[in-house]
């Protein structure tokens, strides 16, 4: 095998795992991901859904002082509305409920109203 050869085979396999990084980022323009942290619903009752849409199927309803692991936030530029990802532990039967809620009322600083990451452009 000669030098050129292997030098175009580095190259071309970089550029492959460039091509898939870049994909991936530019992929995420409309969720953000974090790490997971816990936080509690704030609100009276909140529904939570399969995907984040207020048009979207629920999967449940979350309560107030409910506990939640969030994993993702997702902005829907249609709704201009902030969803929270994450799974809820109901304290009234211990149920465990995946999915999106409004940001309002699971947010990782416990209060409501909530101040909002900025809103992607």
């Amino acid at each position: 095998m000669t030098i050129h050869s292997r030098v175009r085979r580095a190259l071309a396999a970089s550029s492959i795992g460039l091509a898939v990084a870049a994909g991936g980022l530019a992929s995420a323009s409309t969720a953000q991901a974090y790490d997971t942290g816990h936080t509690t619903i704030s609100c009276k009752a909140v529904k939570v859904r399969k995907d984040p849409s207020k048009k979207s199927t629920v999967v449940g309803i979350a309560y107030r002082h409910d506990k939640v692991a969030y994993d993702q936030f997702a902005y829907k530029r249609a709704e201009k509305t902030w969803y929270t990802r994450g799974a809820v532990t109901r304290k009234s039967d211990g149920k465990k409920i995946r999915g999106y809620m409004i940001y309002d009322c699971a947010n990782p600083y416990e209060s409501n109203p909530a101040p909002k990451p900025s809103t992607p452009k």
